[in-house]
């Protein structure tokens, strides 16, 4: 490393791993209500109570408030947080009463409209009271709007407003995985779709991350890599380099750091492993690449999650290099499979447990259990599984997988490797092309890229052997392709119908009934 890169190095290792808005240790007591006015002496909660009332009650909330609150709420810790959370959801709520007299008043005018006039006064008669009523309608509209409407958008507006929405919607989220109340259901259902709407793609900017950027900005890249890891300096620098790109979305409101950035590889065919991504020596030289790999997606704010900027991003990018790089063709992604074991894991457990219950039952049960009992393991794997083990002591080929897949150490023995590729590769693409909820698929990862017009192209054993990768997916990783020509009639299908696209290669690894 060159001597002008010193202290880039040194800022980016002594910060990378420091993650902004961390709540202090200490609890803080809370006062069930907002003061009249702050008092130095009163909780913390309390005071930050008190600068949202004084700012959700302004028409026009005066900024030195919303900087108040703000400072105040990033100094809270959780139950601080929470309280005010709590109080912003319920007491700033949509007026009902006053949507009821409304309602009573409106209806009221309305079934007299519906009697009429008979006369020459008809006509006046029926356009007064449409005037009427269309001057109650929009007071009616004006009512259902919460009351915290007003402060969200000021905020937004505030200098640091939009990164601090993007704080509390991250600890509303917290919260409603804890308490599932319809208040605070109803404040993230308005604050995600106004969210939406400020991050729309016209308002975001897309830049090329390199390693000319500020320290500032590398170890924020550092600390949210989500996917993979990064290692070192030497790591970074190599995704930066050459045969390498790096594209992040930004927003005005929240300068030097990306909402989300993208990780791509340049190589001349689709990679099968990310060990072949992330230490190919030397990278594939750029001119002979014609594959663009995505083999890692992070978000850097909790707080817009279910907010599908990776959808933009993705496309924004794929045009970007069409643009730049006409020799490449195929656009594609190595993608990990997070859900794969946890879902096997529960396969197979509730497989043993229903024979459990038919062994302690008799036959009694037998007519209901059949219904729910499936075959994990074909004869053929079921008979590998036993081969490889020196003492079965007896048990069912699923309780020996069962077994095996409690730690990671099968993938150090090359018998349990050899013998389990077969029923985890055929297992995991039934998971990606089969298993769903709500008609999507269940994989999280997979469901992005395809409703974003991918479809499923590879599935690849031992693709990632690290330590998560094993615990994950069992080392497997799969291939997403974007082929360009169908990207709007595969996201089409998959939103209305469930319908998965899978190549050949694929179809191998699935039964009969599955294809």
């Amino acid at each position: 490393m060159t001597r002008n890169h010193t202290p880039k190095s040194l800022a980016v290792l002594l910060r990378a791993r420091m993650h902004p808005d961390a709540l202090p240790s200490s609890p803080s007591q809370l006062s069930p209500t907002p003061p009249t006015d702050p008092d130095p002496a009163a909780p913390p909660a309390a005071s930050v109570r008190h600068w949202l009332h004084a700012a959700a009650s302004a028409t026009s909330p005066p900024p030195a408030t919303l900087d108040s609150f703000s400072d105040g709420y990033r100094s809270l810790d959780r139950v601080g947080r929470r309280e005010v959370l709590r109080s912003l959801a319920t007491d700033y709520d949509v007026p009902r009463a006053r949507v009821r007299d409304l309602m009573r008043q409106y209806m009221s005018v309305a079934s007299a409209a519906a009697i009429g006039v008979d006369g020459a006064e008809a006509e006046e008669g029926k356009e007064g009271a449409a005037a009427a009523l269309y001057r109650m309608e929009r007071g009616l509209r004006e009512a259902l709007r919460p009351r915290y409407a007003g402060f969200l958008e000021a905020m937004n507006a505030q200098p640091g407003g939009l990164k601090l929405l993007a704080v509390l919607r991250a600890d509303l989220l917290a919260l409603l995985g804890e308490e599932n109340a319809p208040a605070l259901r109803a404040l993230d259902s308005y604050l995600k779709e106004k969210l939406v709407t400020w991050l729309s793609p016209a308002a975001l900017t897309l830049h090329q991350i390199t390693w000319d950027d500020p320290a500032s900005l590398l170890e924020k890249i550092v600390a949210y890599e989500a996917v993979h890891p990064i290692r070192n300096l030497i790591d970074l620098k190599r995704r930066l380099g050459v045969g390498r790109r790096c594209f992040g979305y930004f927003h005005p409101a929240i300068p030097g750091e990306p909402l989300i950035f993208i990780e791509v590889a340049l190589h001349k065919d689709m990679a099968a492993s990310i060990q072949e991504v992330l230490w190919d020596e030397p990278p594939t030289p750029e001119s002979e690449a014609s594959c663009a790999l995505f083999y890692a997606i992070s978000s850097t704010q909790p707080g817009l999650s279910g907010i599908n900027l990776g959808k933009f991003l993705l496309k924004r990018v794929i045009d970007m290099l069409r643009r730049d790089m006409p020799s490449v063709q195929i656009f594609a992604t190595l993608s990990p499979i997070p859900g794969f074991m946890q879902w096997l894991r529960a396969k197979l457990a509730s497989q043993m447990k229903l024979a459990e219950t038919e062994s302690q039952e008799g036959n009694s049960l037998e007519g209901a259990s059949s219904t729910f009992r499936e075959s994990i393991l074909l004869p053929d794997e079921e008979k590998m599984i036993h081969d490889a083990i020196e003492q079965a002591h007896g048990k069912q080929g699923i309780e020996l997988l069962q077994d095996i897949l409690k730690t990671s150490q099968w993938v150090k023995s090359e018998k349990l490797s050899a013998a389990l590729k077969s029923p985890l590769m055929r297992l995991c693409a039934r998971y990606l092309a089969r298993e769903k909820i709500r008609g999507k698929a269940l994989d999280a990862v997979a469901n992005f890229h395809l409703q974003n017009g991918a479809m499923i192209e590879r599935i690849n054993w031992m693709a990632d052997q690290s330590e998560k990768g094993i615990q994950q997916s069992g080392g497997i990783m799969v291939n997403y392709l974007y082929r360009l020509e169908n990207i709007e009639e595969y996201a089409l299908s998959y939103s209305g119908k469930g319908l998965v696209h899978s190549s050949p290669s694929l179809s191998q690894y699935l039964e009969p009934k599955d294809t």
